[in-house]
């Protein structure tokens, strides 16, 4: 079992991540920052209409798949091809306030550092300009066959660096 410092809470990297993301918004920073439409389905909520909270990563998955797709990487193709996979190594998130029923949301997704087998991020989902939810993830490059790591494909690595 892991201990937090006295102080420290769970939620301390993903609220920081909210305000990071918070501050740049207010001063104009969007560099970097890819942002992907969604709306609240059925589907997405809970007995009391608002969004169960293990969809806001389903959320975010998306968010970083269509990132790449639109930097011209499919990830299903990578998968096929090179035998890499991206798989979530670890997650804290930070829920601030719900998502209902048919919100229209933005989700967005940021790169913050590029490792030899793993990629970090922040991201958040939005209804207009309130943060509902905050995260920073981080994703591991591993082989399909044996889900040991491997290296970040390097016109991946090159890319993102580029987002930074």
């Amino acid at each position: 079992m892991r201990v937090r410092p006295k102080g420290k809470s769970a939620f301390s990297a993903a609220q920081r991540a909210a305000r990071r993301l918070a501050a740049e918004r207010a001063a104009g920073a969007h560099s970097g920052v890819f942002s992907w439409p969604m709306r609240v389905y059925y589907q997405h909520t809970d007995a009391g209409g608002m969004v169960f909270h293990a969809n806001y990563f389903s959320f975010m998955e998306c968010a970083r798949t269509e990132l790449l797709q639109s930097l011209g990487f499919d990830l299903g193709e990578i998968a096929r091809r090179d035998g890499v996979l991206f798989v979530v190594h670890s997650a804290q998130i930070a829920y601030h306030k719900p998502a209902l029923l048919n919100d229209f949301l933005t989700v967005t997704a940021r790169v913050t550092r590029v490792g030899l087998a793993r990629l970090e991020f922040e991201q958040a989902v939005r209804r207009e300009e309130e943060v509902l939810a905050s995260a920073a993830l981080t994703l591991a490059c591993v082989s399909a066959n044996s889900h040991r790591p491997v290296s970040v494909p390097e016109a991946i690595r090159t890319r993102l660096e580029g987002l930074r």
